[in-house]
């Protein structure tokens, strides 16, 4: 995998409550990732991204919300996060990654 494709799938960290809690008592970090990204593919850029040993990934398609807007009905998009969970005794730096 190039190093163009490993920075196109992994978009951004997914930063909530319950994610933040997955992750301090887990080692689960959840991350917003590109809609065609692989299991493999995002394994393997959180490995080089941050030099840390993946134990397993889940991927899950998230549905828009069907939102209003006064009288007019939108929906927002359709995305993809993974749900990465690490080795035993490591974690991410988001402070340490050059982009």
């Amino acid at each position: 995998m190039n190093d163009e494709r490993l920075y196109k799938i992994l978009l951004a960290p997914h930063i909530s409550e319950k994610t933040a809690n997955a992750a301090e008592m887990q080692g689960r970090h959840t991350f917003k990732v590109a809609g065609d990204a692989s299991k493999q593919e995002v394994r393997k850029a959180v490995e080089r991204l941050f030099s840390v040993n993946v134990k397993s990934v889940q991927i899950v398609n998230v549905k828009g919300k069907t939102k209003r807007f006064g009288a007019s009905i939108g929906k927002r998009s359709d995305w993809r996060k993974a749900i990465v969970r690490l080795a035993e005794g490591q974690d991410l730096d988001f402070m340490s990654i050059e982009g």
